[in-house]
C-alpha cells in the first residue's frame, strides 16, 4: 500500500513537469477575421497565435522606394492571382523600408486574401510544422521572416534551403517566403573568402566559400535591393513626410532653410540618412511645432 502511494506520487510529479513542457489548448485561428499570426515556440513544439493589432502602414507612406515597391508589389500580386510567383529575398541597409512594406502589402491586400505568418529566425526549423497549419486554407499566405542572417551550418539555414530549392520539403502553392536582411547572401563575408576564386576560360569561379553563401540568396528567386538615401533623396522624403504629419493634424507648416538644416543636423546625430530617419525628424518637427502652437493659445 505504502509503495502504491510512492509510485502514485511519482506518477503525480513526472505528468506535472510534462504538463509544463506542453503548450496550453489553443484555438484554431480563424483566417476570415485575422490576417496575420506570429509562430509562438514552446518547449519541442509551438503554435500560431494570432496578432490583434497590425502597424496601420500603407503603401503610400513609404517614400523614396518607388522601384523596391513596385518589384515586391507585382510579385505579391502576381502570387493573388494564382500565377507564378517567386520568394523574395529583401536586403540593404536598415531602415529604409523593407519590412515595413510587407506589412503595407498586407493592409493593402489583405481583403483580397493576404495573410502573413511571422517566424523568428531560429523558428524556421519548425517550417513544416507552421506549413502543416496553413496548407489547407483559401489563403495565401506570407512566410515572413524579419532581420534575418546566419551562420554555415545552423539548423534553421539548412531548412529555409531545402524549403527554397524544394529538393527536401517545398511548401504548398498558397505560401511564398519573403525576408529580409541587411546581408545581401544572409551570411556573413570575409576577405579571406575570395582566396579559392580562380579563373576558367576567363571567367571568375568562385571558391567555396563564396559558392556556400551565394548558394541560399541564389535559391530566392526576387532580390530587391535597398540602399542608403542621397543627401537631396533624404531631404526630399523628409520634407514630404512633414507634408504628410501636417496634413494630418491640421496645420501648415512651411518647409525652408530652418527646417532643412534641421534634417540635416538630425540625420548627421543618427549617423544615417534613410526613411526612418526622414520619418523621425518629420515627427519631432511636426510634434515641437503643435506643442508651440498649443502654449500659444493656452
Amino acid at each position: 500500500m505504502e509503495l502504491d502511494r510512492e509510485l502514485a506520487a511519482q506518477l503525480k510529479r513526472v505528468l506535472c513537469s510534462l504538463e509544463q513542457l506542453l503548450p496550453n489548448p489553443v484555438d484554431k485561428i480563424d483566417w476570415k477575421s485575422t490576417f496575420a499570426a506570429n509562430w509562438h515556440r514552446h518547449s519541442f513544439a509551438g503554435f500560431l497565435e494570432p496578432l490583434e493589432a497590425i502597424e496601420g502602414i500603407r503603401l503610400d507612406d513609404l517614400l523614396g522606394i518607388d522601384s523596391q515597391k513596385l518589384a515586391v508589389e507585382e510579385n505579391t500580386r502576381q502570387f493573388l492571382a494564382g500565377y507564378p510567383a517567386n520568394n523574395t529575398l529583401l536586403w540593404g541597409t536598415r531602415g529604409t523600408g523593407k519590412s515595413s512594406l510587407v506589412r503595407a502589402l498586407l493592409n493593402r491586400y489583405a481583403t483580397d486574401g493576404l495573410r502573413v505568418v511571422q517566424v523568428d529566425k531560429d523558428d524556421l526549423v519548425h517550417l513544416p510544422d507552421i506549413v502543416a497549419a496553413i496548407k489547407d486554407q483559401p489563403y495565401k499566405f506570407i512566410v515572413f521572416s524579419d532581420d534575418l542572417s546566419f551562420e554555415t551550418g545552423e539548423s534553421s539555414y539548412k531548412m529555409l534551403k531545402s524549403a527554397l530549392d524544394g529538393s527536401v520539403y517545398a511548401p504548398p502553392p498558397n505560401v511564398l517566403i519573403y525576408v529580409t536582411s541587411n546581408r545581401r547572401h544572409l551570411l556573413p563575408e570575409y576577405e579571406s573568402d575570395n582566396r579559392g576564386a580562380m579563373m576558367v576560360n576567363n571567367e571568375i569561379h568562385h571558391g567555396e566559400a563564396v559558392e556556400e553563401k551565394i548558394s541560399l540568396s541564389g535559391r530566392f528567386g526576387l532580390w530587391v535591393g535597398f540602399h542608403p538615401f542621397s543627401q537631396d533623396q533624404y531631404l526630399e522624403v523628409a520634407r514630404q513626410w512633414v507634408d504628410k504629419l501636417c496634413v494630418r493634424h491640421g496645420i501648415v507648416v512651411a518647409w525652408g532653410d530652418e527646417s532643412r538644416h534641421a534634417a540635416l543636423d538630425w540625420s548627421h546625430k543618427k549617423g544615417d540618412r534613410s526613411g526612418r530617419i526622414a520619418y523621425q525628424f518629420a515627427s519631432d518637427w511636426v510634434g515641437r511645432t503643435l506643442l508651440q502652437q498649443a502654449s500659444v493659445k493656452d
